[in-house]
């Protein structure tokens, strides 16, 4: 079965918690339970991971380009609009990385329209909270 991983970036262990005006009250636990769910739906593993450390991210992609996973889906958070190492540890990948966003990143200040992933990654999903996750999903899953 092929494996694409789900990587969760800074602060997101704080969803249902953090900013429900931007990013409702889903938990963590509960967009990894949609996003395996569809997976075994579609005949993918869905395997999810969350860290607030950058370099943690880094050796997580690294991993992923290793255990030749067949998709990557990233939502980074705020990583996302300044994050060189990260956006240079995904550029290592062969595979469809797509880019996600519970928030409509063009939408809000400034400084987060701009994604420094946008360059490498395949595409970007942003604006519809949970379902971007499940839209990425099946958007890797059709560049595959």
């Amino acid at each position: 079965m092929k494996k694409i991983v789900m990587l969760h970036g800074i602060n997101h262990n704080m969803f249902g918690k953090r900013d429900p005006a931007q990013y409702g009250t889903v938990t963590l636990a509960e967009i990894d339970a949609k996003l395996q769910a569809l997976g075994k739906e579609l005949g993918v593993e869905v395997e999810s991971y969350q860290t607030n450390s950058e370099g943690d991210m880094c050796e997580r992609i690294h991993q992923a380009y290793t255990d030749n996973a067949a998709a990557v889906l990233i939502n980074a958070g705020a990583w996302t609009h300044y994050s060189y190492g990260i956006r240079d540890a995904l550029a290592i990948l062969t595979v469809p990385v797509v880019e996600i966003h519970m928030s409509n990143i063009h939408a809000r200040e400034e400084f987060r329209h701009k994604s420094v992933f946008a360059e490498i990654v395949k595409g970007q999903i942003c604006g519809f909270g949970v379902e971007s996750y499940l839209l990425g999903l099946r958007a890797a899953l059709s560049a595959m």
